[in-house]
């Protein structure tokens, strides 16, 4: 089975019309990129140090990306406010822009998404309580 990108297994939960449906997408692909995903998107506990808006980047080609947001979800606690207080400011808005840079440029929409606070389609937070109880805490 092929590991789906985060924006696919996004897209195939909006797509979804049965909250049962969209609860057993989110359990057949938990991973921590996409609860970290879901959590930065949605807990408003979480304050981004990254400046809101869309950031000058230039996304890679769909079909020629180096990196992959599954592996990329730990550098987030760098745009945490409050974490990783020793990385200055411009290191930090540096390094997220070359991961958006690296991702699949779908990936890197779902993050700059994400920094927005912009809910992914079709999730509630009925569903995803019920889906990962605890992940949300504001």
């Amino acid at each position: 089975m092929k590991v789906k990108y985060i924006f696919e297994i996004l897209e195939d939960i909006s797509k979804a019309k049965k909250k049962a449906d969209k609860i057993q997408i989110l359990k057949q692909n938990d991973t921590w990129a996409l609860k970290d995903v879901i959590r930065g998107s949605m807990d408003m506990t979480i304050k981004w140090v990254i400046p809101d808006g869309d950031p000058p980047y230039t996304p890679s080609e769909a079909h020629n990306h180096p990196t992959d947001l599954r592996r990329q979800n730990s550098k987030f606690k760098y745009f945490v406010e409050g974490m990783e207080k020793d990385t200055p400011q411009f290191k930090k808005e540096r390094m997220f822009l070359l991961m958006l840079e690296g991702i699949h440029p779908k990936d890197a929409q779902v993050v700059v998404n994400m920094i927005n606070k912009k809910t992914p389609k079709g999730l509630t937070r009925a569903i995803v309580e019920e889906t990962f109880p605890g992940l949300l805490q504001g």
